[in-house]
């Protein structure tokens, strides 16, 4: 199945909050002939971008190459939250990196969040960037293991810009009875994802970047000039970069190997007026512990803006905003009459260990995606990684390509009813309070 086309319609985006409110762009030109560059980006989401504007800055000539439309996936349609670190807590990752490549990853994940908060003021990119990240606990058992990893994080990493918080202190701020305390980082935030894309996107054209639009790669000639077919043109570039994520397809197997598809779900409630109060008392976003992660804000309209539900196979469910209201009513059951003005689905990509998966797959091409649930930083992130090492400056894309990837097992047509059997078993869990 090809996700480019499973469930969207060709060059639009979905009819999302996100796309109802942010500022579009004109449409890029389609890819017809032969263009030559020094580097070809093949996807428009966050990481193609910054990648793009980046190499472009330094010089390069950049085509960047898009499916569909800037911003048309897991960028432009995601929780909009900009995490501290990385998707695995540092615990982890110094049992699996070791404590001197976990400090780097660590160090990587604060760039990150530095990095997207500096193109946005560079670019004046207008998204609504806002402080503070909740994260919510439904047990005291939780809460205590919460608190232990915030304590690591103060006495081993020297961050202090995150606040533990036991129950009722929680409660005084995410006014939900499900939850049992948790912890605020000031240091993470929150913002509007395709407004934010949409803004790398109007820098990296102003930079020199050449952008094409409704454009879909379908076969890379490998070779010392690289090239990149499309439907009606192609691209000769000295290098590649693959930024595809969820949408690889068959671009390139040992990436697809390693890095598989899902997706997710939110929902728009109308605006909550001065309701808005009984969800969060302040102007920050939630993610809660479920492994079937609940995560959520209010928009700038008051709003929420609420991810989750179950969905499996590579299809959208029928009722997006019935799959997505259940654990909504979980967490809110007072918001049971309000209408939902806005439903959508997105795919995004995760590996076996929940890292990013950043890889040379040959001399001359670099990949990034992976970022399960992580991307807003770290796609952003990876894109000026990838653009440093193409200028002679590696050492933070290897530091990346370092952490272990696991093949999926089953291979391509084992590895989605295996995933099924996983997410199954996990969100049993999550119900059962395990």
């Amino acid at each position: 199945m090809n996700l480019l086309h499973a469930n969207d319609s060709p060059g639009q985006y979905p009819s999302s909050w996100y796309a109802a409110t942010a500022e579009a762009l004109p449409p890029f030109p389609t890819l017809k002939g032969e263009v030559t560059a020094d580097v070809c980006v093949v996807g428009g989401g966050f990481t193609g971008l910054s990648s793009a504007l980046h190499l472009a800055e330094r010089g390069y000539k950049v085509a960047l190459v898009e499916a569909h439309r800037v911003g048309f996936g897991a960028s432009g349609r995601n929780g909009g939250q900009l995490g501290s670190g990385q998707r695995q807590d540092q615990e982890t990752l110094e049992k699996m990196v070791g404590p001197e490549d976990a400090k780097k990853l660590w160090d990587q994940g604060e760039e990150a969040k530095a990095l997207v908060k500096s193109l946005i003021s560079k670019h004046k990119i207008e998204c609504h960037l806002k402080p503070g990240i909740a994260h919510a606990c439904f047990s005291d058992r939780e809460m205590r293991d919460e608190h232990t990893h915030t304590e690591h994080l103060r006495n081993h990493y020297g961050y202090d810009q995150i606040e533990n918080m036991d129950a009722e202190a929680f409660r005084a701020l995410v006014p939900s009875p499900t939850y049992h305390g948790g912890s605020l980082d000031m240091g993470a935030a929150h913002l509007h994802p395709l407004a934010y894309a949409l803004g790398l996107a109007r820098a990296a054209a102003t930079a020199g970047v050449e952008v094409y639009e409704a454009s879909e790669v379908h076969n890379i000639q490998r070779g010392a000039q690289a090239v990149v077919q499309t439907g009606q043109g192609r691209v000769v570039a000295d290098h590649v970069i693959l930024a595809c994520n969820g949408y690889l397809g068959g671009l390139d197997r040992k990436v697809a190997a390693r890095v598989m598809p899902i997706n997710n779900f939110i929902i728009a409630t109308e605006p909550l007026g001065d309701e808005a109060a009984k969800i969060v008392t302040r102007d920050i976003a939630v993610a809660d512990t479920k492994f079937v992660v609940n995560y959520y804000r209010l928009s700038h309209d008051k709003r929420l803006l609420f991810g989750g539900g179950e969905s499996y196979g590579y299809k959208f469910p029928r009722d997006i905003t019935q799959t997505v209201r259940k654990p909504m009513l979980e967490i809110y059951p007072h918001l049971k009459d309000a209408k939902i003005d806005y439903s959508w689905g997105g795919t995004l990509a995760i590996t076996m260990k929940r890292m990013p998966y950043l890889a040379r797959v040959a001399p001359n091409m670099l990949s990034a995606s992976g970022y399960s649930g992580h991307g807003v930083g770290n796609a952003t992130h990876a894109g000026k990684l990838m653009a440093d090492a193409i200028a002679g400056q590696a050492e933070g894309f290897d530091t990346m390509a370092r952490v272990p990837t696991s093949v999926f097992p089953g291979g391509t047509m084992m590895r989605s009813p295996l995933l099924v059997l996983a997410m199954t078993w996990y969100a049993m869990r999550d119900r059962l309070g395990m």
